[in-house]
């Protein structure tokens, strides 16, 4: 049987470290059950002893699930080298599981506590020592322990005698600043393992050099059974190693495994990336928007003759789908395989003049996705199938002191409709109006879980703007215009229209 590696996820403490991220209580609830429950991660940091008493709460509400989910064995919290502070905080939790915070440089020790490596022993042993007769079990860190054991190596190996001896379950080693190097952790693990090999390892890595999860990868090599992550590499600075990739990573290049179902990953991102407010990359490995997708005509190309230019990293194992982009490097193959998709069928001349405009509005820089396939047909063809709905009129208006207002007129299969609304903002009243409309009209409109506007660079408050909306049916529309409102509202249009035209377009 493969050797299980220990997937410890802290974006819920660790990453609320990122600047700008803080996450209610009921958030945090949610992270947490979908990383236990269904991404299957093997443990979850939650949070830090004494930072607030709505934090406090918001732990006790917590531990009230994992304990009716029999998983309070599987949640831990940061607490510190205190004697019964952090203890007496955590105990009316129900929280049971600490990682207990310590120096594991001498620097860190003589410079910040200002105490020697045996008195700073001392108080741990103390803390220790109260928290195991509370019933806490207790794993411990080595604050910057890279640095101490690259320059204070002797510091390190009596802290790891006297700890061999204290009870702790596992040994937490942080890179805390990043300093490390795929060879230096591999070097250090290998030689922390080899003197005190009965403790039991896991490695937190930092991604101060792009290298976490080569760290990691390294760590787990040379003995670590456990490594630190956070979804979407959230955490101080530049993050820690990201989640999926290094699942992704001990899966293809080790012979471990965890217990992480990596189908998962992409939704999970997606919820942190929505309750943190931090977009994650578009080229992002594994999670990234783009990652599966060929823009190279001669990609596409290979893939449709026999998935040429596919490797390990398939998107179906993500549960995820291949897209072939349009734009200036198009080829023939890109056409085709995104017509085949929407279920259009054009003879070859045909996709020969669809190719020429894709290549055209690409030189002038046009964004051009699968979904505005079906518009640009019908623009050069005359095809009626993309335009049973349209927006007649909108009337927004914006005060100070009141709701937005929008008064709509739209057009359905011949018929008009008239709704007015108030929302939170002028975009929010259309939609509020427009779902009024959908059962007149008998329809149903997707629900928008991703928004985003976007202003050219150097733009200014007249600038051409473009919104990009993602649908819970799986579409992405988009569409521009001077005012954003009006982009946006066109981007609705778009999928609706998509959505609810009936007509085939035949072959010529």
């Amino acid at each position: 049987m493969k050797k299980l590696i220990e997937i410890v996820d802290t974006t819920v403490r660790d990453g609320e470290q990122t600047k700008g991220v803080s996450y209610r209580k009921e958030e945090k609830l949610i992270i947490v059950r979908r990383l236990l429950e269904e991404v299957k991660v093997s443990r979850c940091e939650v949070c830090s002893a004494k930072v607030s008493p709505d934090e406090q709460v918001g732990l006790t509400h917590l531990m009230a699930w994992a304990k009716s989910a029999k998983m309070q064995d599987r949640i831990e919290a940061l607490s510190f080298t205190d004697y019964d502070k952090s203890i007496a905080w955590l105990e009316p939790t129900g929280c049971r599981r600490i990682n207990l915070l310590t120096k594991g440089s001498q620097r860190h020790c003589e410079l910040q506590l200002k105490k020697t490596l045996q008195e700073h022993l001392t108080d741990v042993e103390k803390t220790v020592k109260y928290a195991q007769d509370k019933g806490f079990k207790i794993n411990v860190y080595l604050e910057d322990w890279s640095n101490g054991i690259k320059d204070s190596p002797n510091y390190v190996w009596k802290m790891l005698e006297a700890y061999s001896k204290f009870g702790f379950d596992k040994i937490l080693l942080p890179d805390t600043l990043g300093i490390l190097n795929p060879f230096t952790t591999q070097k250090y693990i290998a030689e922390t393992v080899k003197r005190f090999p009965n403790m039991a390892y896991e490695f937190h890595a930092h991604n101060d050099y792009g290298m976490a999860t080569g760290n990691s990868l390294a760590a787990i090599m040379a003995g670590a059974s456990g490594v630190h992550v956070t979804v979407n590499s959230l955490g101080e600075r530049t993050g820690n190693v990201d989640l999926a990739q290094i699942v992704t990573t001990i899966n293809d290049h080790t012979n471990f495994t965890t217990t992480v179902d990596e189908k998962k990953l992409k939704e999970a991102s997606q919820l942190v990336e929505t309750f943190s407010g931090k977009r994650i990359a578009w080229n992002m490995p594994i999670v990234g928007n783009d990652v599966f997708t060929q823009i190279a005509g001669i990609h596409a190309d290979g893939d449709k003759k026999g998935n040429l230019y596919a490797s390990s990293l398939t998107p179906d194992r993500f549960d995820r789908n291949r897209d072939y982009a349009l734009g200036k490097l198009s080829g023939k193959a890109n056409i085709e395989m995104n017509l085949r998709k929407l279920g259009i069928s054009l003879n070859e001349d045909q996709k020969a003049k669809i190719l020429e405009k894709v290549v055209e509005l690409g030189d002038l820089k046009k964004n051009v996705t699968v979904y505005d396939l079906p518009f640009l047909v019908a623009d050069m063809f005359g095809a009626q199938r993309y335009k049973t709905f349209r927006v007649v009129g909108c009337v927004v208006t914006t005060t100070m002191k009141m709701k937005p207002s929008a008064n709509i007129q739209v057009e359905y299969n011949g018929e008009i409709y008239e709704e007015t609304a108030v929302g939170s903002g002028g975009f929010d009243a259309f939609m509020i109006a427009l779902r009024k409309l959908a059962p007149k009209m008998g329809i149903e409109i997707p629900k928008l879980i991703d928004f985003e506007i976007t202003i050219p660079p150097g733009g200014n408050s007249n600038s051409i703007v473009e919104a990009n909306i993602k649908w819970d049916n799986g579409m992405t529309t988009h569409a521009v215009s001077s005012d954003q409102v009006k982009a946006s509202i066109k981007a609705t249009e778009r999928v609706i229209n998509l959505i609810y035209s009936k007509e085939l377009l035949k072959e010529e």
